[in-house]
């Protein structure tokens, strides 16, 4: 899934791209893909977009009057940044927009969840952004962090959209290892020192990740996450270089890499998915 990083560069590039250029057409290719019944998207026909932002993992298209667009592109969503505009309706495309003098933005899903969507809020209407929690960078992330009394595990605390805004499980993961902290301790746990440098270290990891990301040109494609440090590279050794070798947690649908000697004082934590395979 695209997380912070990759939808903050993508906004980026899109800012460059489509900024100051009027909308000529959106056309929506797969109608389920927009969750939002009013404004009608056809009244931007005509209106500028101001400025391409960010907010979590979606990305802001600005309007003059207040009007705003948003996407979020979930597990399989991409875009792809044609120019010149394409006619075509690739497999998994869920709308075009197309804009005066400039490319057209594609937005489009692989896989079969389809739960990439796209919005069109009014004026003071803030939709799914309500719920979110602090981005990373904010003094409110930080203050999180510093004062919850929050029960959960850490992987599961900021990989939550409601707490904190932006992080997925690869950047959690990342951000752990380098925190050398267990993604099985709860946050309540952590003494003030612990909870600084988890906080030192999302950031750190989330900038290392946006550097990296601002490399790309065009729009967003298929292949992501080929820079993670540990996320998904199980039984590789510990970048750390400690001597150990990286481990896994397996879930139904994820799972979690770490370092049994850099981050659970050499416990190996138990894998659900090896234990079934060992009944």
């Amino acid at each position: 899934m695209p997380e912070l990083p990759e939808m903050q560069a993508l906004a980026e590039r899109l800012d460059v791209a489509i900024a100051g250029r009027r909308i000529e057409r959106i056309h929506p290719l797969a109608f389920a893909s927009l969750k939002t019944f009013a404004p009608d998207p056809a009244s931007l026909v005509g209106e500028a977009v101001e400025h391409v932002s960010r907010r979590g993992k979606y990305v802001v298209w600005g309007f003059g009057a207040g009007t705003r667009i948003l996407f979020h592109l979930s597990q399989g969503g991409r875009v792809d940044l044609e120019d010149p505009p394409k006619a075509t309706k690739p497999r998994g495309a869920l709308v075009r927009f197309t804009f005066a003098g400039g490319p057209a933005v594609l937005l489009k899903e692989f896989g079969t969840e389809r739960k990439a969507g796209w919005w069109v809020l009014a004026p003071g209407d803030d939709g799914p952004l309500v719920g979110l929690g602090p981005d990373i960078d904010t003094d409110a992330f930080a203050e999180l962090v510093a004062t919850t009394t929050d029960r959960r595990r850490l992987h599961t605390f900021l990989r939550d959209q409601r707490t904190v805004a932006g992080l997925g499980r690869g950047y959690t993961d990342d951000a752990l290892h380098r925190a050398g902290l267990s993604p099985f301790a709860t946050v309540a746990s952590l003494e003030p020192e612990s909870r600084q440098r988890l906080v030192d270290a999302v950031r750190a990891a989330l900038a290392d990740g946006l550097t990296i990301e601002r490399r790309r040109t065009g729009g967003l494609p298929t292949k992501l996450g080929d820079h993670w440090v540990v996320h998904k590279r199980a039984g590789e050794a510990c970048p750390n270089g400690c001597g150990d070798t990286l481990a896994r947690v397996s879930f139904d649908s994820y799972e979690m890499t770490y370092c049994p000697n850099c981050q659970t004082d050499g416990r190996v934590l138990a894998d659900r998915r090896l234990s079934r395979l060992l009944k």
